[in-house]
């Protein structure tokens, strides 16, 4: 294995490599690839590894490779490591553009590699726990607030985080989508540093998400309804619970609102509430270990590259729905 960009987050890949391989997981981190010399050295020191300057130097000495440069380098980094025989991990967003994504698609096809997309909720327990739940999601509302950073500034909010609960609603959802309407702001970056969006699905399905990297406070909180159900996730601290109606004759209104007074009232005449057990474990650990199989076992990944294009065209669509709000608005003339 190598990782190619030791940033914030790259770092953290080879963290998840290294701790596979002291475990006897059957992968060894080779290297470590970055244009910044210094800081490939710094993680090549603490992980036991080489520090390299460029991707050719990969060539011939591994066999699958995470890809954690920005964003605008996603497509060629990836496309030069898929030449050379490489299975590869691209971070999301998979890439810049539409263009650049189907570009990917066809070189994995024209050079049999198997690629999947850093989509990291997916991984998350809370997130597996609930696939089980899903019966006809029709509203959603989607809280992912965090406060400032200096990563992932080359890019706004909603390719940076929101893109996160877009697969996630996606994958659930399972259903085009059929409108969007979006307000977002820059802040104190030049891009977009909060959004709001609304998105209706042929199936009927509204969902409504907020993503800020300005807060005060971190929230990433996932909640919808379907029919007689309501389920709420939290990804931070990896739990679901689910709050159902059984029995309509004997379900009373009054004892829900007293429920949501004081919890403890249990139990509620015509109301289940369950918990599906989740074992908890590191999201990214997941991510990489699911990686790392459909790389052994020349497997569909997890999260396909097909995955990742259809969440990057959702959020270019908000962007460009966002920009036809921040006009009607006139916001630039404030």
């Amino acid at each position: 294995m190598a990782v190619v960009g030791v940033g914030s987050f790259g770092r953290n890949h080879a963290r998840v490599y290294h701790d596979l391989q002291k475990q006897g997981a059957g992968v060894e981190l080779v290297a470590v690839v970055d244009s910044d010399a210094g800081q490939a050295q710094a993680v090549a020191s603490q992980f036991g590894c080489s520090a390299l300057a460029t991707v050719e130097e990969l060539f011939g000495r591994v066999e699958a490779a995470s890809v954690a440069v920005p964003t605008l380098h996603h497509r060629s980094v990836a496309a030069a490591l898929m030449a050379a025989g490489i299975d590869v991990l691209i971070e999301k967003p998979l890439a810049s553009t539409l263009a650049e994504a189907d570009e990917l698609i066809s070189l994995a096809n024209a050079n049999q590699r198997v690629v999947q997309v850093g989509h990291l909720e997916r991984f998350n327990p809370a997130v597996r726990g609930t696939i089980p739940l899903i019966t006809q999601p029709m509203f959603f509302e989607v809280h992912r607030l965090s406060v400032f950073s200096p990563r992932s500034l080359d890019v706004d909010v909603v390719l940076d985080l929101m893109i996160h609960d877009i697969d996630v609603v996606l994958s659930f959802v399972k259903s085009p989508v059929k409108e969007i309407r979006a307000v977002g702001l820059p802040v104190v970056t030049e891009k977009v540093d909060i959004a709001n969006v609304r998105m209706e699905f042929e199936s009927g399905c509204v969902a409504n998400l907020t993503a800020s990297r300005i807060s005060t406070e971190r929230v990433r909180k996932l909640r919808f309804f379907q029919p007689k159900e309501y389920v709420s996730i939290d990804y931070g601290r990896q739990d679901v619970f689910q709050i159902r109606v059984t029995q309509e004759e004997k379900f009373s209104l009054h004892n829900l609102m007293a429920f949501a007074e004081t919890p403890s009232t249990l139990p509620i005449p015509g109301v289940t509430l369950t918990k599906p057990k989740v074992e908890s474990e590191e999201p990214l650990r997941a991510e990489l270990k699911s990686f790392l199989n459909a790389v052994r076992h020349r497997e569909k990944p997890v999260v396909t590259l097909e995955d990742g294009r259809r969440a990057l065209a959702v959020a270019l669509s908000i962007l460009s729905a966002i920009d036809e709000h921040t006009k009607r608005a006139r916001i630039h003339s404030l």
